[in-house]
């Protein structure tokens, strides 16, 4: 099947080699990035969820009024809005955009973060309530007639929602965590389960779990990495390894305080086993950086990289999310370099397949 190529955008550029600059909101910054991205040839981005942020449906609807194919994934906490509201807000978002949205569930990996926003809920309690939160969400979109349920945390008496998705019948539904209750809770219910680059190994036992705690759900897979490119093998390293640097420098020598968060602690935990493993995925910049969400590389030529990413689609790496440590330079060059490779690979795996 068609791989599907998952980008980022963002209310202004920023990294963690890139300086935020400018205001919170840059409507300018949205446009040019989310050209840039539909130009380079990705099937969605993903908009971002984080407590101190812009609102994820405004820059999507702004994003959508200067795109004409792009796709968007938006990053959505439950607990802070009524699944029914939150249902009727997402299926507007997807008429506004003719069928160009999906969601992301996040159920939150840090207490003082979900804090901020006033949910004190534990974290085995935060993924029960996300599957709750999503079953409402479904039955809003498609259940003909009104409908009436009560569970741990919500309580709903003849909800119904004129508004449907312009998807049929529903608009898609992603998720991911590395810990038990995540797999446990979220894998009956959502349609594609989100990994952070990990070896192929780790991966592969990773997607077992989940297809074994998913029963009957066809769940499918995205990967996130960090793509760094070169011309040649040797010079991706030493861009790798400048970046690595530069990126030190912007730290000043401080050291990440340990995350919570199991993924994070996964990353590493791989990163203190060994800097690089398989062929081409690079730990130290996970290291460095406190494995804050999607951190591990890929580092090679677009030939090499590709091929890396070739393997974790034969996994069940439907979706790929690629991200740059220089944002809109890295979605051109892989727009331009990577893209289409992976593309033409997976398409002729495909093909080899079917024969």
């Amino acid at each position: 099947m068609p791989v599907e190529m998952i980008g980022w955008i963002a209310p202004r550029v920023a990294s963690e080699l890139v300086a935020a600059e400018g205001p919170a909101y840059d409507s300018d910054v949205i446009a040019h990035t989310a050209q840039v991205h539909e130009a380079a040839d990705f099937d969605r981005v993903l908009i971002g969820y984080f407590s101190d942020a812009p609102d994820g449906f405004m820059v999507g609807a702004h994003a959508a009024s200067v795109t004409q194919r792009l796709g968007f994934l938006l990053a959505h906490r439950p607990g802070f809005m009524a699944p029914t509201v939150a249902a009727r807000k997402i299926a507007t978002f997807d008429q506004l955009s003719k069928g160009r949205v999906a969601v992301h569930m996040i159920s939150g990996g840090s207490e003082s973060d979900q804090a901020k926003d006033g949910d004190y809920a534990d974290h085995s309690a935060r993924y029960r309530r996300t599957r709750e939160y999503t079953q409402l969400l479904k039955r809003s979109w498609i259940d003909p007639h009104p409908f009436s349920t009560a569970g741990e945390f919500y309580k709903v008496d003849k909800a119904y929602a004129e508004i449907r998705c312009y998807q049929e019948p529903r608009i898609p539904i992603y998720g991911g965590g590395g810990s038990d209750a995540a797999i446990e809770w979220l894998a009956p219910d959502i349609d594609t389960f989100m990994l952070w680059g990990e070896p192929l190994a780790e991966t592969a036992n990773f997607m077992a779990r989940v297809r074994e705690a998913a029963d009957d759900n066809p769940i499918n897979f995205s990967v996130s990495t960090r793509p760094i490119l070169g011309r040649t093998d040797g010079e991706a390293w030493d861009k790798a390894h400048d970046l690595l640097e530069r990126i030190q420098a912007r730290m000043g020598g401080h050291t990440p305080s340990k995350p919570k968060n199991m993924g994070s602690q996964r990353l590493l935990a791989l990163a203190a086993d060994q800097d690089v493993h398989d062929d081409c995925l690079w730990t130290k910049l996970a290291e460095v950086t406190g494995a804050r969400g999607n951190s591990t590389a890929l580092v090679g030529s677009p030939e090499t990289v590709a091929k890396a990413m070739l393997n974790y689609y034969k996994l069940g790496a439907t979706s790929l999310l690629i991200r740059g440590y220089d944002p809109l330079p890295d979605a051109i060059e892989y727009g331009q370099e990577l893209i289409p490779r992976v593309r033409e690979l997976v398409a002729e795996h495909d093909r080899q397949g079917s024969n």
